[in-house]
């Protein structure tokens, strides 16, 4: 039998070692996470009206937003292939652009009215255009409404799936349709579409230009991010040898030999964030063991350990 991986990020591994939770961390690795959608898992999405959606640029600057639609807005094409609309908005295209430069997302779909329970999706997304989807599939519904009629599609393939429990989810009920207005899809129309209800736009006169925060010192740990100029690593001067914990686990792990100029101030970066890290982590309290065994079990036919 092959030895399975282990999901999630370096970054979460380091703080599960630090925080002791790493068998606990296992156990839902084992029993939850999976690289492809279940049976129940796929009933799940066709019955779903909303998701949350997260992307980021190639720098990592990240977006989060909503999408919603009528049950099955969300194409379950495989067990490993899902396809969502994307219907006429403010025009931003803010996660198309992000999925552009970086195709990797993460969507988050939460029952609250039924089950009350969540189901998290993470993989690597392409955008098509909607005839190529149609010829591709030729059983996609056509919306009756019109400003629910897809103008791309994103498909995304799956590489992580697994619950979020329900013990902070609350329950909500759907008002009656009578007792709500109809929802306005597509509309231009500011008023029907909130209006200012922030403020923003009476103050646009007022406030000054609007400036992105500067990126200073980013990096991708064990890699070279764009933000650090190439002047610093063309000027940067040997660094001293690496006395931080993660340095030294790093070189006891076999590190290649030492290049001066870029990676010196690269590892000297990372060196300087994993102590950061580590001193934050370790004013953190470790859970009991108390807190060890709920004997929850998900409505995705695994254990939510």
């Amino acid at each position: 039998m092959a030895q399975q991986e282990r999901p999630g990020s370096d970054g979460e591994h380091l703080v599960q070692q630090r925080l002791g939770t790493t068998e606990r961390a296992d156990r839902f690795y084992g029993d939850q996470v999976l690289d492809h959608l279940n049976v129940r898992m796929q009933e799940f999405v066709a019955r779903q009206e909303m998701f949350f959606l997260a992307t980021a640029d190639r720098h990592g600057e990240c977006d989060s937003t909503f999408r919603a639609g009528p049950p099955g807005f969300v194409q379950v094409l495989d067990d490993r292939t899902l396809a969502y609309p994307e219907y006429r908005g403010n025009g931003v295209m803010a996660s198309i652009g992000n999925i552009s430069e970086n195709p990797r997302l993460g969507i988050m779909m939460i029952d609250f009215t039924r089950d009350r329970i969540g189901l998290h999706i993470n993989g690597r997304a392409r955008v098509v255009m909607d005839e190529e989807m149609r010829a591709q599939h030729d059983d996609l519904p056509v919306d009756p409404v019109p400003g629910r009629r897809a103008q791309l599609w994103v498909t995304v393939e799956v590489e992580e799936a697994y619950i979020h429990c329900a013990k902070h989810i609350p329950h909500l009920q759907k008002v009656p349709a009578q007792q709500r207005g109809a929802r306005a899809w597509g509309t231009d129309d500011v008023k029907r579409k909130g209006g200012d209800f922030f403020g923003a736009a009476a103050e646009a006169g007022e406030r000054p230009p609007f400036r992105r925060a500067a990126h200073r010192n980013e990096h991708l740990r064990g890699g070279l991010h764009e933000d650090i100029e190439d002047a610093v690593y063309q000027d940067a001067a040997p660094v001293p040898a690496a006395t931080s914990r993660a340095a030294q686990a790093g070189q006891a792990a076999g590190a290649g030999p030492r290049v001066d100029g870029r990676e010196d101030v690269v590892e000297e970066l990372n060196a300087e964030f994993l102590d950061r890290v580590e001193q934050v982590l370790a004013r953190a309290r470790p859970r009991g063991p108390v807190e060890d065994d709920p004997a929850f079990r998900g409505w995705f036919g695994r254990r939510d350990a």
